[in-house]
């Protein structure tokens, strides 16, 4: 039996250049890389098979990897906004805020109306903000443990 030395705490060196947010360099690439190539033929068909279902969800991620998104899809989690309302919490242009409210609409993950000269958005559902939640938690409860690996600062 082969084994696989893939160990994520040593994996991954955090390190933060010039303030910028986060960067990951590989600390040993022999600690990630299996010693010998060999792979389970039926498991990786039948995953494979699995694997496609996840087409088309990177450009969700894609969406939600901006940091003014985030915010506002924060936000819209918590009450229904204006785009006015929007630009302020994210500091930035109606126009910038009308862009981003724009995309997550498109992307289906917010809904809008329109109440005389006003649009306002909320969340299309409930899992976009269960998504936010999830990742929350697991950013918040990385920053209260300390990790074997990382060096944070």
């Amino acid at each position: 039996m082969v084994s696989c030395l893939l160990t994520l705490k040593h994996l991954f060196k955090y390190t933060n250049k010039d303030g910028d947010g986060m960067s990951y360099l590989a600390e040993d690439t022999k600690k990630a890389t299996c010693e010998v190539f060999c792979f389970d033929e039926e498991k990786v068909n039948r995953i494979k098979q699995e694997v496609v279902a996840t087409e088309g969800l990177g450009q969700i991620f894609k969406a939600l990897g901006d940091d003014n998104r985030l915010k506002i899809i924060y936000a819209l989690s918590r009450e229904e906004l204006c785009v006015c309302d929007v630009s302020q919490i994210i500091e930035g242009t109606v126009a910038t805020a009308s862009h981003h409210l724009r995309l997550l609409k498109n992307m289906g993950l917010a809904k809008s109306r329109k109440q005389g000269k006003m649009v306002f958005y909320s969340l299309r559902d409930d899992c976009v903000q269960s998504i936010i939640e999830t990742a929350l938690r697991h950013y918040q409860g990385e920053h209260e443990q300390p990790n074997e690996g990382l060096n944070r600062g």
